[in-house]
């Protein structure tokens, strides 16, 4: 899978729009549903892996859609540790010649530029993160920010929006390949675990569940 950004498309959500711009709609917070792999559980002790991200859109008829996606695998940062056993789970050959990981400040710098670069499209404030058992994802981004000492994260550094219960409210659904075949849309378990696909998935998802909730006046325009 290639690790270059693509650019954003154009945003239908402008002053000419009938519809709610995405500057208003979640109050000056712009969602990107993130999905990271990494080597166990623990965020400050566990490497981060595999990160990939996808800003939102807004298209013609007001529906939140999936943008375009940024992905990048990531070397093991020193000092941090890898279990066996998430390899196993995510499949993820850390050695393998066409892997390309990028060192892990490099690797935020390549998916935080796209992120800000769709945060100011949409005249947002800040990006909040969306995924699937979210704080887990912001857990690993949050410690790779300290230990790289970044100074440029444009996510919100503790609120969330977790597809785990939007699905469980929605549709009886916890686990995401569960709550993806319940929202009608198609899983496919041999992509499972790859952090672009599931960071795709979860985009539909959330868009899926976001657009059938009924429409409720503006809310206010900025962010604390």
């Amino acid at each position: 899978m290639s690790e270059a950004a693509v650019p954003a498309p154009a945003s239908t959500d402008d002053a000419a729009s009938p519809h709610l711009p995405m500057s208003r709609r979640f109050r000056g917070f712009l969602p990107v549903v993130v999905d990271v792999e990494t080597g166990g559980f623990e965020s400050r002790r566990h490497a981060l892996l595999e990160i990939a991200a996808i800003p939102l859109n807004i298209d013609e008829d007001g529906n939140l859609v999936p943008g375009a996606p940024v992905h990048a695998h990531v070397e093991p940062a020193d000092g941090t540790h890898i279990d066996p056993q998430s390899l196993e789970v995510t499949g993820i050959d850390i050695h393998h010649p066409f892997r390309f990981a990028k060192p892990e400040r490099d690797a935020l710098d390549h998916i935080f530029n796209h992120v800000r670069n769709a945060v100011r499209h949409h005249e947002c404030q800040r990006a909040i993160l969306v995924g699937h058992n979210a704080h887990f994802d912001l857990g690993f981004i949050n410690a790779a920010v300290a230990r790289t000492q970044h100074k440029r994260n444009p996510f919100h550094p503790f609120s969330v929006f977790d597809t785990v219960t939007l699905a469980g409210v929605a549709y009886g659904q916890t686990v995401l390949a569960r709550a993806v075949q319940a929202a009608g849309l198609q899983w496919d378990q041999a992509q499972a675990h790859s952090a672009l696909y599931d960071t795709t998935l979860t985009a539909q998802l959330f868009c899926r569940i976001a657009n059938a909730w009924p429409k409720m006046a503006a809310p206010a325009a900025t962010a604390d």
